[in-house]
C-alpha cells in the first residue's frame, strides 16, 4: 500500500469523529428541547449547561477534523 493511500484511509477514519460530534449535538439539543417542553420554568436554569455541552462537543468535532487534516497534509 502506498503512503498516500494510507494517509487518505487514516484521514477518512479520523473524520468519523465529526459524525459522532454531530450525533452528540443532536442528542444534546433534543434532550434540552424535550426537557424544556416538559418543565418550561427550569429551561432557563439549564441553558448554561446546554451551551457548555455544545461547546465541548463541537470542540471534539473540530479536533477530529484537525487530526484528519494533519494526517493528510503532514
Amino acid at each position: 500500500m502506498e503512503l498516500a493511500a494510507a494517509q487518505a484511509i487514516g484521514a477518512g477514519i479520523a473524520c468519523l469523529g465529526m459524525g459522532g460530534a454531530a450525533i452528540g449535538l443532536g442528542q444534546i439539543f433534543g434532550s434540552y428541547l424535550s426537557g424544556a417542553l416538559r418543565n418550561p420554568s427550569a429551561a432557563d436554569g439549564q441553558f448554561g449547561r446546554l451551551i457548555f455541552g455544545f461547546a465541548v462537543t463541537e470542540a471534539l468535532g473540530i479536533f477530529s477534523l484537525l487530526v484528519a487534516l494533519l494526517l493528510l497534509f503532514a
